[in-house]
């Protein structure tokens, strides 16, 4: 959002700046006084290009800015006042400018989710006050700060991930240690350059960074230990010793903190562990050394132990946390050469500037012509401060790991934007975010991050009407499809939370996306062949491996699929137009909608086959058009039935993966089958019995352990096995309709922003179905028992509801 305000700050930087496709780093310091016995107050604004982690007195303050585009440049505004003492105080910076040079489909081996200019800058306006107001120093960015450049890092060419850019390695007797305390000695620092004024003052030319404040709250960072040594090793002379390890207890986790602290690596040598951190997790590897001139560190971060990978890439994981003969830990190291400086009151210290996603972490030490000291090895733990609200328990202990394992999954994938996967990319993806935001708002009832998410897909917008896939991200991409699930997500905010000033603010771009399919449509009614320059992916299936999740049929003409999820947006929008006053847009939408889905019924379906075809000239079949015709409305009533039993009888159907079965779970529950979806679950049961803490992202590729989208039980438990959803937008009326299926007893709840939505049904041994709910006063609540009786209450504080013998 625009912003109006003066800025007394200028952004600052070195003038000498290297290439474009080099990593920029520069040191940057301010020195003042705090009178003594004077209360002092300072807030800052602080941002930078392109990412920045803020000191004051040595002691780490505030990281970012969030991540934005151009156009929603962010700032953080951070009360220092508390951590001020009487005397010299010292802000300092440590920012790093990514690469402005995009090499093909890299972002020249940063982080492709930040945004960047062509030249890196950084801001801070501030000023140090006293308790009325009056200003003891102004701390703002410009020619009075002191700035260094770094030369001691490099950074590796990305490999091993995609996006989240290349491993470092550091020269740690090139560091200036020390540089963020106030005892540092800058003296001969040169003075920063001013770069940039923040806006133009006289003639609305725009910067660079058109800034904007913070629209969610700072990601958390907390001090963890790894949980166990699984192995260790010794390198003397050339011969290795290995020993094998991997107790998971009390005990393992203080022994491994103690092992990791104090260990001892003597000269000639090289000494090795492979952490497990316990869980998937994302943080900041942090290493304390002491003495040990010129040894080499190197750090690996890994997901799992797996075997090497087959012939033609495939890779071969099986149990994450087994490290039997030939499986080893694969992924980019961090590398690091001490200066030997440090010691038991002053260890040397390292920290990578970006956090990791991790399970395992390989930490590897060779010492030199000295012994070296390992002091301590952790991370600190960084991601979204996702407040869990909701809860779940049922009589199957079998689906208990799959709500706790769904909850660390969305978790590890939430930081400035969701995340498709916090290890190889760390991008926002339109599909993937839709299903973490509903996620989201079950579990927690917080919509900040999600608000966040559809503005950033809504500036995505590219001039033809369709929105970019991933952003913010400096590599753009288009997957066709996707545009219709940020549709999804405006649908879905206005269900959950009633926003209507939300939905207007994004009535222009519905339509605009809804318009390019439009201008689409061919003679036979359909969308018909879309640009090869798109990716036209739908689902990661086995069957369509050679087009990378793309059905063979996109290449010959309309797209089944595509154009029944069109049919599905544009009811949705109608919806969305009709709540908002815009009752003749909703009236043409639906008319819309209606003729596509004809359109499907005439060419599309084969009654020979009772089912409908990836497209109309091709004979092939899968689950993904059935599922959508069901939600399209393109089939209803017996129908759809029919046509979603037709489809489970078929197994040879390529299936919907774990990426695209919500869409199928949504398909089972409209059609009342959603007791066909029980066998679903082993789905999840399988990767718990793999040893696995986050979800994979698919089977096909056997790529990411930890993907968002894979989190459905935090949706299924409470919306279907539990029954609670918004009957009406923003829980205006509330609905409770269990799905009991195999199980015997139930009981969770869901956050509004109302207050909870508590609901526990049990099933007697004489088959009767007992339902208690509880609900936020003055909310009237529609009841469905599994039995089809139901109940209209005008509240529900503690009601009691029962049925005859459950079909179940």
């Amino acid at each position: 959002m625009e912003e109006n305000r003066a800025w007394q700050a200028k952004w600052i930087w070195l003038g000498d700046c290297p290439e474009a496709d080099k990593h920029d780093i520069v040191y940057f310091r301010k020195t003042f006084c705090v009178p003594a016995h004077t209360t002092c107050r300072l807030i800052v604004d602080v941002s930078a290009d392109s990412r920045y982690r803020l000191y004051l007195n040595g002691a780490s303050v505030a990281a970012g800015p969030c991540k934005g585009d151009s156009s929603t440049y962010y700032y953080e505004t951070i009360d220092l006042s508390a951590l001020l003492r009487p005397g010299e105080n010292v802000l300092a910076c440590k920012a790093v400018h990514f690469p402005y040079v995009m090499h093909g489909k890299s972002a020249a081996g940063s982080p492709a989710s930040v945004w960047r200019s062509e030249r890196g800058a950084f801001l801070l306006n501030g000023e140090l006050a006293d308790a009325d107001g009056g200003v003891i120093e102004r701390l703002h960015s410009g020619p009075s700060w002191r700035a260094l450049r770094d030369r001691a890092a490099s950074y590796q060419r990305e490999t091993f991930t995609l996006f989240v850019g290349g491993a470092e390695t550091v020269e740690g007797a090139l560091v200036p240690h020390g540089w963020e305390r106030p005892d540092y000695d800058d003296r001969d620092w040169p003075l920063a350059c001013e770069v940039s004024d923040t806006h133009d003052r006289t003639w609305g030319a725009l910067m660079p960074w058109q800034l904007t404040a913070r629209t969610i709250p700072a990601l958390y960072e907390t001090e963890r230990e790894y949980v166990r040594v699984m192995r260790s090793g010794r390198i003397k002379d050339g011969a290795e010793t290995v020993r094998y390890e991997a107790r998971e207890d009390a005990a393992a986790r203080a022994a491994a903190a103690s092992r990791l602290s104090g260990h001892l690596v003597p000269a000639g040598e090289t000494h090795w562990f492979e952490l497990d951190a316990g869980a998937l997790t994302t943080g900041y590897l942090q290493l304390r050394l002491a003495g040990g001139n010129s040894a080499r560190i190197r750090m690996l971060c890994s997901e799992c132990y797996e075997y090497p990978p087959e012939p033609g890439g495939r890779r071969v994981k099986g149990i994450r946390d087994e490290w039997r003969a030939g499986k080893a830990l694969y992924g980019p190291a961090d590398e690091y050469t001490a200066a030997g400086i440090g010691s038991a009151a002053r260890p040397e210290r390292y920290e990578p500037f970006w956090f990791r996603g991790l399970r395992f972490v390989r930490l590897e030490m060779t010492a030199l012509n000295e012994p070296l000291a390992l002091l301590g090895f952790n991370y600190r733990e960084t991601g979204y401060p996702l407040e869990v609200k909701g809860r779940f328990a049922c009589s199957d202990a079998t689906l208990t790991p799959l709500w706790d394992i769904s909850l660390n999954t969305l978790a590890r994938c939430m930081h400035e934007t969701y995340e498709d996967t916090p290890y190889y990319e760390q991008m926002q993806y339109t599909m993937d975010t839709r299903l973490q935001t509903l996620y989201t708002y079950m579990t927690s009832g917080d919509d900040r991050l999600a608000a966040k998410a559809i503005y950033e897909f809504h500036s995505s917008l590219l001039p033809s009407g369709l929105l970019q896939a991933r952003y913010p991200s400096v590599v753009p991409q288009v997957i066709t499809g996707f545009s219709f699930f940020w549709i999804l997500m405006v649908y879905d905010h206005y269900m959950f939370f009633g926003d209507a000033a939300l939905v207007k603010r994004y009535r222009p771009t519905i339509d605009a996306v809804l318009a390019w399919f439009d201008r689409r449509l061919g003679a036979d009614g359909l969308v018909g062949l879309l640009p090869e320059g798109y990716w036209q992916m739908i689902d990661w299936v086995e069957e369509w491996k050679e087009l990378y999740g793309a059905p063979p049929a996109s290449r010959t003409g309309p797209l089944t699929v595509i154009n029944l999820m069109y049919a599905d947006a544009l009811h949705k929008a109608a919806a969305l137009n009709a709540w908002t006053g815009r009752d003749d847009v909703a009236a043409e939408y639906r008319e819309r909608a209606a003729r596509v889905n004809a359109a499907v019924r005439a060419a599309c379906f084969s009654a020979e086959r009772g089912l409908f075809r990836d497209g109309p000239q091709a004979e092939q079949y899968s689950q993904h058009p059935q599922i959508w015709a069901v939600l399209s409305g393109a089939v209803g009533g017996e129908e759809a039935v029919r046509l979603m039993a037709r489809m489970l009888a078929e197994p040879e159907l390529p299936r919907a993966s774990i990426a695209y079965v919500h869409f199928l779970f949504r398909a089972l529950a409209k059609t009342g089958l959603y007791d066909r979806a029980a066998p679903l679950w082993d789905i999840w049961r399988e990767q718990v019995g793999l040893g696995l803490t986050s979800w994979v992202e698919d089977p096909v590729w056997q790529r990411s352990d930890c993907h968002g989208w894979g989190a459905s039980p935090l949706y299924e438990f409470p919306a279907e096995l539990l029954g609670i959803a918004p009957a009406e937008p923003g829980y205006a009326r509330i609905a409770v309709a269990p799905r009991p299926g195999p199980l015997r007893w139930a009981s969770g709840a869901v956050p509004t922003r109302a207050g909870p939505i508590e609901v526990d049904w049990r099933i007697d041994d004489d088959g009767t179905f007992r339902l208690r709910i509880d609900a936020p006063p003055g909310i009237p609540v529609s009841v469905t028992l599994p039995d089809g009786t139901t109940a209209e209450l005008p509240q529900a504080d503690g009601a009691e509801l029962t049925c005859g013998a459950s079909p179940n």
